[in-house]
């Protein structure tokens, strides 16, 4: 299930290489997760659910381990990736958002509206498939100042380009603790469900996990300044020239193979 995100991720990241961006090597340089373990997130902190109503963060995650998710709804490329991995995962789980657990998605976008996080509230639940998981998974949108103060407290480094009016942003979620304290940080686009129980099970009792090696995966990987494709971008599409010679190669030994066999078979008629 899990491999389906990550196939689409060349060709994701292929595609976004073709696309020229404003961002400053330095700027994107500071895009990331600092990983604040145990720092709590602000439960006083308000925003609009895709009902469009004021809620703040300590109403949502009710006395429950919680997922938070930042990104925003409209973005072409990673978010949508990072959501396919976690409800690819979260269909494995024993456990049922809204039950054990809640997830809250949050946009970095201030110019976003309840009405699109509504949109995007339908299509994921209908994806995950699972009953009551519509009071568990909350959509929000809010204030630029608001969202600041998230991102900064969740270590969530992000930017937003300008010219491409596209916002520069690491993947992967963070796990909160009953209380809203960051217990661990999942990165990437796709994640090992039982690594996942696991953390919402540590996350249920207040435990903190460790410091992790962080996997960067930007959105954003072609630099007009420089007139260079990022390392990741570099490699993927090397990798499928690679592949696509090595295909080719095969086919056409392939058809010589049956040519030989179609000449013998000839002859020996």
């Amino acid at each position: 299930m899990k491999v389906k995100a990550m196939a689409l991720l060349p060709i994701v990241c292929a595609i976004l290489a073709a696309s020229a961006f404003a961002l400053a090597p330095n700027e994107l340089n500071r895009i990331g997760y600092d990983q604040h373990i145990g720092q709590p997130i602000s439960s006083d902190l308000t925003f609009h659910d895709a009902a469009n109503r004021t809620v703040s963060l300590g109403q949502l995650w009710k006395s429950k381990p919680t997922l938070l998710v930042l990104g925003y709804y409209h973005c072409p490329m990673l978010c949508t990736l990072i959501n396919d991995g976690l409800i690819e995962s979260l269909q494995e789980l024993p456990f049922k958002v809204g039950k054990e657990f809640n997830v809250i998605n949050v946009s970095i976008d201030p110019n976003e509206t309840p009405e699109v996080a509504a949109v995007k509230k339908k299509e994921y639940l209908k994806r995950y498939g699972r009953a009551g998981a519509e009071a568990g998974w909350h959509f929000l949108t809010g204030d630029k100042q608001t969202i600041g103060q998230l991102a900064n407290q969740a270590g969530f480094r992000f930017a937003y380009d300008p010219q491409s009016h596209e916002y520069a942003h690491p993947s992967g979620l963070v796990v909160l603790t009953p209380e809203g304290k960051i217990s661990r940080y999942f990165f990437g686009v796709s994640y090992e469900p039982n690594e996942l129980r696991s953390a919402i099970i540590a996350a249920s009792n207040g435990q903190r996990g460790s410091v992790i090696t962080q996997l960067i995966l930007l959105c954003y990987h072609y630099n007009p300044i420089t007139g260079k494709y990022g390392a990741l971008v570099l490699g993927l599409l090397r990798g499928l020239s690679i592949a696509t010679v090595l295909l080719l190669a095969g086919w056409i030994a392939w058809l010589s193979r049956r040519d030989r066999k179609g000449r013998a078979a000839a002859e020996a008629g």
